[in-house]
């Protein structure tokens, strides 16, 4: 499973490479196209750990000015 992110900055929130820092910092690998980021979970992720981990990442991105939008696609379907 993957989770996809996209970002959306606001000119009175915190730079591009700020924001980039912090979602490094919780595993996601900046791509281009659709989306801006990618986090590749193991076999066998359960809703639960995906919710928690939308969880961090609104924590980490909190203050930022930032929108985001996260999506998680099962790649077997």
């Amino acid at each position: 499973m993957k989770t996809y992110l996209q970002v959306w900055f606001n000119s009175e929130g915190a730079s591009p490479s700020e924001v980039n820092r912090r979602l490094l910092s919780l595993g996601f690998k900046p791509i281009q196209g659709y989306y801006d980021y990618v986090y590749e979970w193991g076999n066998n992720v359960q809703v639960e750990e995906i919710l928690q981990f939308g969880d961090k990442v609104h924590l980490s991105l909190n203050g930022l000015g930032v929108i985001f939008k996260i999506e998680t696609i099962d790649g077997k379907k």
